[in-house]
Formats: C-alpha cells, sequence, structure tokens
C-alpha cells in the first residue's frame, strides 16, 4: 500500500502537481534505506534535495548602490556641440555654380562617380541571381505535391 502511494505521488510530482507535504513524503521515502529497486533511480535527486535545503549563502551583500554614470548626458553635450559649430560655421562659397554648362558637366562628373561606385557593389551580390534561381525550381515542388495530393486523394 504505501509502495503504491509513493507511486502515485511520483506521477504527481511528475506532472508538477504536488504540494508540500507530498513532496517532503517522497523525500523522507527516498532518503531512508528501503527503497523499493524499480525506483531507486529517483533517490540521487531527492538526496540532492535533501541536501541542498541545508546550504546557506555566506557572502556578504553590498548595501550601498554603485553610482553610475548617466551617460544621457553626454549625448545631449554633444548635440549641443555640434548645433554651435553648426551655427558659427557658416561657409561663405556654397559651390553654386553660375554656368549651366559647367554645372551640366559638373553634376554630370559626380553622377558617373556614384554610377561607378553602384556598379561595384552590384557586381559582388551577383551570386543572388543564382539563388533566384533555386528558389524558381522549388515551386516545381509544389506542384508534385498538388499532383501527389491528386492521386492519392488527400485533402489539403
Amino acid at each position: 500500500m504505501v509502495l503504491n502511494n509513493i507511486e502515485k505521488l511520483l506521477e504527481k510530482y511528475e506532472n508538477g502537481e504536488t504540494s508540500l507535504k507530498e513532496e517532503q513524503v517522497l523525500k523522507t521515502y527516498f532518503t531512508s534505506d528501503t527503497v523499493a529497486p524499480h525506483l531507486e533511480m529517483y533517490k540521487p535527486l531527492f538526496t540532492y534535495f535533501l541536501g541542498n535545503q541545508q546550504e546557506q549563502f555566506t557572502k556578504d551583500v553590498p548595501l550601498k548602490t554603485k553610482r553610475t554614470f548617466n551617460y544621457k548626458w553626454i549625448s545631449v553635450a554633444a548635440v549641443a556641440v555640434l548645433m554651435i559649430g553648426f551655427y558659427f560655421n557658416k561657409p561663405n562659397n556654397v559651390g553654386t555654380i553660375d554656368d549651366p554648362e559647367v554645372a551640366f558637366n559638373e553634376v554630370s562628373k559626380s553622377l558617373a562617380m556614384i554610377s561607378n561606385h553602384m556598379n561595384k557593389g552590384t557586381a559582388t551580390v551577383g551570386y543572388l541571381n543564382e539563388v533566384n534561381k533555386g528558389t524558381s525550381t522549388l515551386g516545381y515542388l509544389a506542384e508534385i505535391e498538388n499532383t501527389t495530393s491528386i492521386i492519392f486523394k488527400t485533402n489539403r
């Protein structure tokens, strides 16, 4: 009868449904010398819990809080320095060009340089086209799945 009760308590323990009194019954049973042979595997678990109850924390807990540096004020100061710098650093010559042909040539040179750098960047990601080809062939798998579902008459 006792063994049957212990097995029921173990099942409740594994489901997380035991009370503290029931867990104490399990601990006392498994720390005794008369444990059923088929329940020997639970003995180290409950003996660990019993030994773990007697451990105590012996380190000192500091009650003073360490003073932390507030980084928010650094960001506020950095923004203030930038705003002051932008306000007092007004350039006289902003690069305006009066002749339309010279302006067009300058813009063309700038756009050609940007285009050149963009082409270098897109050349390095050319392998993505191969990935797209591979993923497009995966579409055929969906067609195969549809035909097999029609053949085997499964509802999807």
